[in-house]
């Protein structure tokens, strides 16, 4: 099933978004990696790890992005959905003493990555519950 323009606008703008707040937060904590605090508990992925992880997150945002434009919403919802964890996972940040010390600049490019985090699993969750809807509107309408 095609998606809707309106829906394509905001998932234009939600990932795209959310990419380009992600190059900056995921080359922030590279390049800076000794700048930002390190949780004494729970996982302290390394800056490979780090780096290594925005590469395999955003290969899963736009197979995503692909998949939904092609009208594999459901399929594409699992990928966003996917991709999604790259900006959720920004909350761990501040499970280390001191994140929130941290110059304001930086505080923001986490932040925001983190909301876009919940915005593109929103849409995700959203498109997969409209497609399903859809689907079994198109059922209830087929003759038999």
């Amino acid at each position: 099933m095609e998606p809707s323009r309106q829906a394509l606008l905001v998932l234009n703008l939600v990932l795209w978004t959310a990419v380009a707040v992600s190059i900056v937060h995921y080359a922030d904590n590279y390049f800076a990696y000794d700048q930002f605090p390190q949780a004494s508990g729970g996982p302290s992925p390394s800056r490979t790890v780090v780096g290594a992880s925005w590469f395999l997150f955003t290969a899963f945002g736009l197979v995503g992005y692909a998949l939904f434009r092609g009208g594999q919403v459901r399929r594409a919802s699992v990928f966003l959905a996917i991709y999604s964890i790259s900006g959720i996972i920004g909350i761990g940040h501040y499970s280390a003493a001191g994140m929130t010390d941290a110059v304001w600049w930086r505080q923001a490019h986490v932040i925001a990555d983190i909301v876009l985090g919940l915005a593109v699993f929103g849409f995700a969750v959203w498109a997969a519950r409209a497609s399903d809807a859809a689907r079994r509107s198109a059922r209830a309408t087929t003759p038999a």
